[in-house]
């Protein structure tokens, strides 16, 4: 039997009571279901139950258990989660007959001077503190200086990150599927505003000049600041995570329907 981990939005009643129908099905069949709430070092799946927002929570749950991960999407149609809600049973089930794949999606992996920071499924920001005020960054790619820029922040995101925050600051749209860093400059004062697509080898290296600290993100989860002077070193993670897939969904297919895209 395995230990099933349980995310679910706590903001919605519909999720809420899906939770508690999917936690009696897995305990009913011998799973050990633990809740979110709970520090559970040795799972094998987590279910995230509700939008791309309670994938994200799961999957680092899931990436530092070495667990698979199952997105039951309650939100709008979103990019992360795998099954629409009347499909669970059959996935669950499906899964436990070891009828399913693993999607292996990159994570983003970085370091400060005070030490690693948690890997991100989505995308590392470094971003301004102060309304109205820009930072000032130095990147360097693979250890050579690439340029300075004076901009509101800037992305570093993952393939499954570009349809997220790097989107809407103009990044491209790259299939999950690819490894690549995708390092795209949030209102950026320059000519060149341009993102860049990165192999997943490339160590992406941000300095803080200037006169203003910066904050940093990952996921959207702020992991502190960046004095000036100091750095943060960004690079694909050396571990995926596993997504179960069923062959249901399909990610321009996704694109299409979010971006009302029409047949002809």
């Amino acid at each position: 039997m395995s230990t099933v981990g349980l995310f679910v939005h706590g903001g919605r009643d519909d999720a809420i009571a899906l939770g508690a129908t999917v936690a009696a099905w897995l305990a009913q069949r011998g799973h050990t279901v633990v809740p979110e709430t709970e520090d559970h070092p040795g799972l094998d799946l987590v279910v995230a139950i509700g939008g791309d927002g309670t994938v994200l929570r799961a999957t680092r749950r899931a990436v530092a258990a070495d667990a698979d991960v199952l997105g039951i999407n309650l939100g709008e149609l979103g990019y992360l989660a795998e099954v629409e809600p009347d499909g669970w049973e059959a996935a669950l089930d499906a899964y436990f007959s070891g009828a399913h794949h693993l999607d292996d999606r990159m994570l983003v992996a970085s370091r400060t001077a005070t030490g690693d920071l948690p890997p991100g499924l989505n995308e590392v920001v470094i971003e301004k503190q102060a309304l109205a005020r820009t930072i000032r960054v130095d990147v360097s790619i693979d250890g050579r200086f690439f340029t300075s820029y004076v901009a509101d922040g800037l992305i570093v995101a993952t393939p499954t990150g570009s349809t997220a925050y790097s989107l809407s600051a103009r990044g491209p749209i790259v299939a999950p599927s690819h490894r690549a860093l995708v390092m795209t400059p949030v209102s950026p004062h320059t000519l060149f505003d341009r993102s860049l697509i990165l192999g997943p080898d490339s160590v992406v290296e941000v300095s803080i000049r200037g006169d203003r600290d910066a904050a940093v993100s990952i996921d959207g989860q702020e992991q502190g600041r960046l004095a000036v002077g100091e750095s943060i070193a960004i690079t694909a993670a050396p571990v995926p995570a596993r997504f179960a897939t069923f062959g249901g969904r399909n990610f321009h297919q996704i694109l299409k329907a979010k971006f009302g895209l029409s047949d002809r």
